[in-house]
């Protein structure tokens, strides 16, 4: 009966560390909060045994094995987020595309999308408790054995990067395959990018209601569009999704979570990106901190956006660079992060420097509001 109990999404224990929530929300915190993109991963080797020998998805549909997984860095490092083990393809399978994960080269879907003809093969209308529920279940076991320590995110991948993956089939340098519906069909892209946008909306609102604390969407393909097209097949999509998730949390009344945009590349769209109704941007390492303030002013928090390859530094050198960033971000209204994911060849020692160099440094630095420093450097 206990065991049964604690996976119920309730009754879950009080949070102890709300860093991370602050920072998001706009609120006043004594150190930057940090975490990591995929901080749940191959660099480990506790990750390694733990998925030796298995499907990925089947993996992902293993509530335990998730949990697991996503707890395995908080063990490590004293992180102030965790992020649930899980991945953006799940949504195109809930549609009812086949993906696989092929070792060494990552997804493939053996019948990707080639003709508007084929949009007839996905599901109109997602059931998302039936179709995605093992990533309800395993938001609500490991909100659970988190025990308050640190809040829990929970993600889906942006409209176009899942598109890009269903018509490509499998990762691209150019998306030309999936450029080309925008081009050459235009409506059909917008009828997909719409299927894509709903079922995200109710994916994502099932997360909160399994006990995700925070939300982010990766819009990681966001650097093969320029401003135009990002403007059409991006923007209205992420916006919409931002503004009907707070509307149905608000309408069932759920507590509102903050949510993260996170689309790489897409420095183009930074203001832009800062009006669309999330609490805060992510932003990768190709724009510096000073730039992204001006951009965004204080409309949102920001989240960044150290190059992850930084880790192969040593780890004085680590330590250096994050107290630059931090410098240039200023301590509150940001949330440090690597500007991707943690590559599989990273020193999981070199991560725990980045996380200690981020909390000593903002701990040293204190009030410093980005505002202050940009005033005193001009």
């Amino acid at each position: 009966m206990e065991r049964q109990k604690h996976f119920l999404p309730q009754d879950f224990p009080a949070l102890k560390n709300d860093s991370f929530l602050r920072a998001a929300q706009g609120q006043k915190t004594h150190y930057v909060p940090v975490w990591c993109m995929r901080q749940a991963g191959r660099y480990l080797p506790e990750f390694q045994e733990t998925r030796a020998g298995q499907d990925f998805f089947l993996t992902c549909r293993t509530p335990e094995i998730c949990c697991e997984l996503t707890l395995q860095p908080l063990r490590r490092f004293p992180l102030d987020a965790a992020i649930i083990f899980s991945d953006i393809l799940v949504i195109p399978q809930a549609l009812g595309m086949e993906v696989t994960m092929v070792p060494g080269k990552g997804p493939l879907f053996p019948e990707p999308l080639k003709e508007v003809e084929d949009l007839l093969r996905l599901r109109k209308k997602v059931d998302v408790n039936v179709e995605l529920g093992y990533v309800f279940s395993a938001i609500t076991l490991t909100r659970h054995r988190l025990e308050g320590s640190v809040p829990l995110i929970g993600f889906s991948g942006a409209p176009w990067t899942l598109m890009t993956y269903m018509i490509e089939g499998s990762g691209s340098s150019t998306m030309s395959k999936a450029k080309r519906w925008l081009y050459q069909h235009v409506d059909a892209s917008h009828r997909l990018l719409r299927l894509l946008t709903d079922v995200i909306v109710d994916y994502m609102v099932g997360q909160v209601k399994a006990g995700a604390q925070a939300l982010q969407v990766f819009e990681s393909h966001a650097g093969c569009l320029g401003p135009a097209q990002f403007a059409e097949f991006s923007l209205p999509y992420l916006r919409e999704i931002s503004r009907k998730v707070k509307e149905q949390l608000k309408n069932e009344s759920l507590e509102p979570v903050p949510m993260i945009v996170f689309a790489k590349d897409g420095h183009y769209a930074l203001e832009d990106l800062s009006r669309s109704d999330y609490d805060v941007v992510g932003l990768d390492w190709t724009i510096s901190p000073l730039t992204a303030r001006e951009q965004t002013g204080n409309r949102v928090a920001l989240q960044g956006n150290m190059d992850p390859c930084a880790l192969y530094a040593p780890k004085e050198r680590i330590g250096e660079i994050v107290k630059k960033m931090i410098e240039e971000f200023g301590t509150q209204g940001y949330i440090a992060n690597l500007g991707h994911g943690l590559y599989p060849d990273i020193d999981p020692e070199h991560v725990g420097a980045f996380v200690e160099a981020v909390h000593k440094h903002s701990r040293n630095l204190k009030e410093q509001t980005w505002t202050g420093h940009l005033e005193n450097s001009l």
